[in-house]
């Protein structure tokens, strides 16, 4: 079988055509038969790797794997603002970015009863701050009398944290009679709570002192 292309001929005054010879056996064989390559496939591992271009050397010092490692993350300046965000928000009271144990309707009532409360718990650190400066103090008629007084705040303490946490336990269950929760588990959450000076608790407080929570 011939084929027949146009090409310059060499006698610019005489064009013709040139016959050209193909192989029948390159047209024969069944039919959606493909002509191989006449070399094997390249593996996806080795394609990818000519994409990519060469594989580095590995690093020679540890101080050039660091710098290496370092570079594939994040700059510092990029990791301290994701950090402060996620702070931000958890200290918003966000949901997303709160613990697992503070998160829920449930434990956000919970902090709304407690921090609309003035209680006797809240000075639970300034007293353990008073306990060692006691136990410091040389004189013994001081360190028995700061030990008798911080057994009666110990004492009523305990008292009050009883109290609140069985009034928070019966107002959830109140607020949220679908939801399954332990009251046990919830009391002792706000207990905990209530201990923690109002200025570092984790989310802030979003009611004030003597407001209504409903």
């Amino acid at each position: 079988m011939r084929f027949l292309r146009r090409i310059a001929s060499a006698d610019p005054t005489n064009p013709e055509e040139e016959v050209v010879e193909v192989d029948p056996g390159l047209l024969d064989g069944p039919k959606g038969h493909t002509a191989g390559k006449g070399k094997p496939t390249p593996k996806r591992r080795e394609a990818e790797g000519r994409r990519r271009g060469p594989v580095p050397p590995p690093p020679r010092t540890q101080r050039e794997a660091l710098r290496r490692m370092r570079g594939n993350q994040a700059s510092k300046e990029e990791r301290r603002k994701a950090a402060q965000f996620r702070r931000e928000r958890m200290m918003a009271g966000d949901d997303k970015y709160l613990l697992p144990r503070d998160r829920g309707p449930v434990r956000a009532y919970a902090r709304d009863l407690v921090d609309s409360r003035r209680n006797l718990m809240g000075l639970f650190m300034p007293l353990a701050i008073v306990v060692f400066i006691a136990v410091l103090t040389p004189n013994l008629v001081v360190q028995q009398y700061a030990s008798l007084a911080c057994m009666f705040m110990l004492l009523a303490m305990l008292i009050e944290g009883v109290m609140l946490g069985r009034l928070v336990s019966r107002r959830a269950r109140q607020k949220f009679p679908d939801e399954n929760f332990k009251g046990f588990a919830l009391g002792w959450y706000a207990f905990t709570r209530a201990t923690q000076l109002r200025k570092l608790r984790v989310p802030k407080p979003r009611v004030g002192y003597n407001d209504r929570v409903a």
